[in-house]
């Protein structure tokens, strides 16, 4: 295989072949010698079937590059250089985030145009669009079944419609990201068509198996993603006359990453959409797409290679272009998807910190934040470069990934504290007013998932239906409590569509047949854009209790959003240090940063607690402040006054932002 030097004079003589101008050129070859030693050293261990003085791949991978950076348009190329001074972008205070469905939020990309100005009222500067891209007909997987990555879903629009959407989000301040389903294609999908109809070169673009001798091999390790409506891994193909390998379902078949033509692939379908604009490329199913008998085929080494070579072409032909991995592993294996050791700061710029949101809802269910505090100590610090991704909900389902050494160490059974979380959540327990619905029950291994929007899993739905003002009060106090931690844990805290306004669960999915057999389309609701605008009106409370629930959350969402931006102390690159102290109803998230000190308070009761200022004074906060507002910060012999489900931001004086009027806690 080439060496670093001879692949950079390779592109060079592509580009000045195709015309691009010298300054551009100039530009790509400074990002050259930084981030061809990288990409060689990935492809070196990624593809070394290639032999030595094979430069076949290389020399692929020179043409797609050279034409990408030669069609790239001027105004992202001027988007590449701002962002090229501004390191730190996905990591400073202000970066809000956003993720929904585009048919739930504005019926086309066109219409989701139509409600930037929703999103600007947010603070939001990061834009999540679920799967975008065309899909098979029939069940899809939520969009995740792509037949074709070059084209967009037809109810949908265009890629010109993606590409003019981006410029309005850019002109708006706000980033897009889509996904980029890297582990398969739909059944449907062209490279699938063409194996079925015997052509080698793409049937080598799939694990297929002639009999099942191999596959049953593999099934001793693997576990199953769907359990409950596609068992197993591998799925029978006439047309091939063979096994196919299927982790999720049968119709999305597994692409072979260890074929050099199949990472070519997808580079130029990435390089594509890096150049209609998109600003991060979500790698879903990033934890399966490398495969090695014996194990689970998740999380393995190879994955952070493939991610190596992925990010140095990117950070060549489009730097301001990011990735952001969909790992949702266990706690001892997610840092590695934003860089350990020899990957650190080379691979993901973001991962979602899937831990947080589950331990939020632990806490908040078993009113006792100790777990909390011991599964999120124990993350290893990540790479100055990279962030998480935190959120509340999601579109996906909740799976109680509770660590059995984190349950010992407060005293707690592992599966004991799983299923109570399962069933509080379901409403099954005495105390819960929770609605949501168990998803992928496996009696074989205990695992039961929950679904639910996030104000039904609060219990907002339940107090409405029981015409129960103080329980809707507390309610509403939940939700916001666990969007407070989502914001100031740190990293990008996303917003999942409907929780600004408490969308409860939507039962019209089961009028669906294309969604009545998966119940993750409960909270996937269409935006009510009528509630959003009354909301948006009215100065004082909505009579309705729906209502009135709708507006709190959204003025509280707010008031997260406007601290965040302007407390230095959020930058990603601080630390968030969770402590629990005599009361484990009471946490404590500190973050330190050379513009001061944060302690951020939280109370998961629904009853009412009490710190001592003397712990904000330990961690430097004198003279506090709270530069949240959504609570009343009340101070009674030396100790904070904490409401139920009360979240407080708390500063010294000096140290708070100029318009915080709020007075100092003690005088």
């Amino acid at each position: 295989m080439s060496t670093g030097s001879a692949f950079t004079g390779a592109l060079v003589s592509d580009l000045l072949s195709r015309g691009v101008a010298a300054d551009v050129v100039a530009d790509i070859t400074d990002r050259l010698d930084v981030y061809v030693p990288d990409l060689a050293a990935a492809l070196e261990e990624a593809y070394p079937v290639a032999g030595p003085g094979d430069d076949s791949l290389l020399t692929s991978l020179s043409s797609l590059m050279a034409d990408a950076i030669a069609d790239r348009p001027a105004a992202l190329r001027a988007r590449d250089r701002k962002r090229l001074l501004e390191p730190d972008r996905l990591q400073r205070p202000d970066m809000i985030g956003y993720a929904t469905y585009v048919d739930r939020f504005g019926g086309t990309l066109s219409g989701v145009g139509q409600h930037i100005d929703h999103l600007q009222r947010l603070g939001v500067t990061y834009l999540h669009l679920l799967p975008l891209l065309k899909t098979r007909p029939g069940p899809d997987d939520g969009g995740y079944a792509v037949a074709d990555y070059r084209e967009v879903r037809p109810d949908l629009g265009t890629m010109e419609d993606l590409e003019q959407l981006a410029a309005d989000l850019h002109d708006a301040g706000i980033d897009l990201t889509i996904d980029l389903v890297l582990n398969h294609v739909a059944e449907e999908h062209p490279w699938a068509e063409a194996a079925r109809a015997g052509d080698q070169h793409y049937r080598d673009y799939f694990y297929v198996f002639s009999d099942r001798g191999i596959p049953d091999e593999f099934e001793r390790t693997l576990p199953e993603v769907f359990p409950a409506f596609a068992p197993g891994n591998f799925t029978s193909c006439n047309d091939l006359d063979a096994w196919v390998w299927t982790t999720f379902n049968s119709w999305q078949w597994d692409v072979n990453w260890t074929n050099p033509s199949v990472f070519c692939e997808y580079v130029d379908i990435m390089l594509s959409l890096a150049n209609r604009g998109v600003d991060c490329l979500r790698l879903d199913a990033i934890a399966f797409i490398v495969k090695q008998l014996g194990t689970s085929c998740q999380n393995l080494p190879g994955v952070h290679v493939i991610t190596q070579a992925l990010r140095s072409i990117l950070r060549i032909v489009a730097p301001s272009v990011s990735l952001k991995a969909e790992a949702i592993v266990a706690p001892d294996d997610l840092v590695a998807y934003l860089g350990q050791g020899r990957f650190s700061g080379k691979i993901s710029d973001l991962a979602y910190h899937n831990s947080l949101m589950v331990q939020i809802w632990s806490a908040i269910a078993a009113q006792d934040a100790r777990l909390m505090s011991v599964a999120l100590q124990r993350f290893p610090p990540i790479p100055v470069s990279s962030s998480w991704v935190t959120y509340l909900r999601c579109h996906d389902d909740i799976g109680w990934a509770i660590d059995d050494g984190d349950a010992a160490a407060v005293g707690w059974s592992g599966p004991a504290h799983r299923a109570f979380l399962a069933d509080y959540y379901r409403g099954d327990f005495p105390s819960s007013s929770a609605q949501g619905a168990d998803f992928q029950d496996n009696p074989l291994t205990g695992d039961r998932r929950t679904s639910g929007s996030a104000a039904s899993l609060a219990g907002v739905q339940t107090a409405i239906d029981s015409d129960d003002p103080e329980a809707l009060r507390l309610s509403v106090h939940r939700l916001l409590l666990g969007y407070a931690m989502v914001f100031g844990f740190g990293g990008i805290p996303l917003i999942w569509m409907g929780d600004e306004i408490a969308l409860p669960n939507d039962e019209d999915y089961l009028d669906d047949p294309m969604h009545a057999d998966d119940n993750r389309w409960m909270h996937r609701p269409v935006m009510d854009w009528p509630l959003v605008d009354r909301c948006v009106r009215e100065e004082t409370s909505l009579g309705e209790p729906a209502e009135w629930a709708a507006q709190q959350t959204l003025r509280g969402i707010k008031l997260l959003t406007r601290a965040r931006a302007r407390l230095p102390m959020l930058h990603a690159t601080c630390t968030t240090q969770v402590d629990v102290l005599d009361d484990p109803a009471v946490v404590l998230f500190t973050r330190r940063s050379a513009a001061g000190t944060l302690v951020e308070v939280y109370n998961v009761a629904d009853s009412p607690r009490r710190l001592s200022l003397d712990h904000l004074r330990s961690r430097g906060v004198t003279e506090p402040r709270d530069v949240l507002g959504m609570h009343d910060a009340t101070v009674h012999d030396g100790q904070l006054l904490l409401a139920p489900m009360a979240a407080h931001w708390l500063v010294t004086a000096a140290d708070a932002p100029p318009e915080v009027t709020a007075p100092t806690l003690g005088t």
